[in-house]
């Protein structure tokens, strides 16, 4: 029987042996990823990694909490500009820049977590969108910022430079190891915030915050916390993004891109971390790969490409993607509200449960 009889247990990171070896198996496997897949495909490592960070801290935002964001691409856009110009016009080091655009980010994210205490539902969704297209357009008018123009990111130099040591790393397979790196930590310490008390207020706000409230959960304090983790999430995620791109504008950073982070945490599962990770990992890949060139997808490029040159252009093809990812977010809400999680915990019950 799987009793918890201590407190302890709740919190523990691996909850029993058989977790431990997989666990390790699946970390090896990562960590040995080049040596039998080809340097081509790390870019596209490098952004599902980015994007996992960033959805599981939406995650503890939409998932856990209940607020929902629709302005979580500006919280990127300022991890991705406060990184690059901490590094590039201040001289700090990245191991240094990176949180600290991370909690510039998270301080945004307390602000706008503000009026998620008198606001809910679609009122809190347009409040965050409005601060999502503001950043864009405060980003895009500044010089500080390159304006309209963009901004190429520094070298991405892991040294200090005060003391002349330095170490770049030039190809997308060193960079792969060190978002390798982030990734892990991010998760562990997101996987640890939903285990403790803080963790659980998060829930019992999600569940009913004025019963919440009547127990001695600060709501003020709890609503504003979320909001400031997952944008210090998103600001770390967008601090590894600018430097795997190198080059970004404001325009990068669009309402549509808030829309794709919150469809990843829907269609991975809301409330899970592992979840986010499955559904930032399909929604990049279908973006990146598979439906990047819709002509080349197997079996059905053909037939796309006979429909769009019939009833739309041929510009109109590129707008599949986005009429794919729609249908994979109905059909997961309709057939699966656990998303990609729930069908990976069927998928494990009919095998410890086989052949009964």
């Amino acid at each position: 029987m799987d009793m918890k009889r201590d407190y302890y247990e709740d919190i523990e990171l691996f909850g029993s042996g058989t977790v431990l070896f997989w666990s390790v198996v699946f970390l090896i496997f990562l960590f040995t990823l080049p040596l039998y897949v080809p340097d081509y495909y790390f870019f596209m490592f490098n952004i599902i990694m980015v994007h996992s960070i960033l959805a599981v801290g939406l995650n503890i935002l939409v998932g856990f909490t209940g607020q929902i964001s629709l302005g979580h691409a500006g919280f990127f856009a300022i991890g991705a500009y406060g990184t690059t110009i901490l590094m590039s016009k201040l001289g700090v080091p990245f191991f240094a820049a990176l949180p600290l655009a991370g909690l510039v980010a998270a301080f945004f994210g307390f602000v706008i977590g503000l009026p998620a205490l008198r606001l809910e539902g679609p009122y809190l969704a347009i409040a965050t969108l409005g601060f999502g297209l503001a950043v864009m357009h405060v980003i895009g008018t500044w010089d500080v910022f390159g304006g309209r123009m963009g901004m190429h990111a520094p070298p991405l130099d892991l040294g200090i430079p005060q003391l002349n040591i330095s170490l770049v790393l030039d190809t997308d397979v060193s960079v792969y190891f060190l978002v390798l790196i982030i990734t892990i930590l991010m998760v562990i310490g997101a996987r640890n915030i939903t285990r403790t008390r803080v963790g659980r207020a998060f829930v019992a706000i999600r569940d009913d915050d004025i019963a919440a409230e009547v127990m001695g959960v600060n709501l003020t304090i709890f609503k504003t916390l979320a909001f400031a983790v997952s944008a210090f999430y998103a600001g770390v995620a967008g601090g590894l993004f600018g430097f795997i791109l190198t080059y970004f504008d404001p325009f990068t950073f669009n309402l549509i891109l808030s829309i794709i982070f919150l469809a990843m945490v829907v269609v991975g599962g809301l409330g899970s971390i592992s979840g986010a990770i499955m559904g930032a990992s399909l929604i990049t890949y279908l973006q990146y790969d598979l439906l990047k060139n819709v002509d080349e997808v197997p079996y059905l490029g053909d037939f796309l490409v006979t429909i769009s040159k019939k009833w739309l252009t041929t510009i109109g093809l590129e707008n599949f993607n986005s009429v794919a990812l729609g249908l994979i977010m109905i059909v997961i809400v309709i057939f699966e509200p656990l998303g990609m999680y729930g069908v990976w915990i069927r998928i494990k019950k009919y095998w410890k449960t086989w052949p009964f």
